[in-house]
């Protein structure tokens, strides 16, 4: 029976996705600030050093750890989107990948992380306020969004009480007519 050798190169690849498996854990459970090399590097059971030579900065570490696959962006009449937006609420309730969640954790203390969710924020701003039939659409697409948001942080980091069991199309159904009043509604 041979023995497979495994290439430098094979090596250097496990030994990054490694690190970057514990940072994103660590990153996710701990947030920006209280994450430290030493501490991925422990995680790793790798030197401190390497993580540097590898990564060459917390910053940079960070940046790779809570790269996410670009979210569809949301289309269609203000109907289709808010169906969309809703439809995503069994993505923000259930289980969401650590990158997801070290960037949650860590946007409120960490400059990056919040450039990070403000762009992407931003950008599904522009898309849900093209449908929106009313005066101040960026507003009212900004609330709906934020919305979200705050459905995704009072279940996943908060943990209240009243969302830990709700199911995801009843949370939808509460929803769907705020969002449709949001968007449609023109104050007398």
């Amino acid at each position: 029976m041979t023995e497979q050798r495994v290439s430098r190169a094979d090596r250097r690849r496990n030994t990054q996705e490694r690190i970057l498996a514990e940072a994103r854990g660590l990153f996710a459970e701990r947030g920006y600030e209280r994450t430290t090399i030493r501490a991925v590097a422990t995680a790793a059971q790798v030197d401190p050093a390497l993580v540097m030579q590898y990564f060459g900065s917390k910053e940079e570490l960070f940046g790779r750890a809570v790269e996410v696959p670009e979210i569809p962006p949301l289309t269609g009449d203000l109907k289709e989107l808010t169906e969309d937006l809703l439809a995503r609420i069994g993505m923000k309730i259930g289980p969401i990948p650590e990158a997801s969640l070290a960037m949650l954790r860590s946007m409120l203390t960490h400059p990056e992380a919040a450039d990070r969710a403000r762009a992407t924020l931003d950008g599904q701003v522009e898309h849900i306020a093209a449908a929106v039939p009313a005066d101040d659409p960026d507003l009212r697409a900004a609330l709906m969004l934020t919305t979200m948001l705050g459905v995704t942080i009072a279940h996943q980091l908060l943990d209240l009480t009243a969302l830990r069991d709700a199911p995801a199309d009843r949370i939808a159904d509460l929803l769907r007519p705020a969002f449709h009043a949001l968007a449609t509604h023109h104050p007398q």
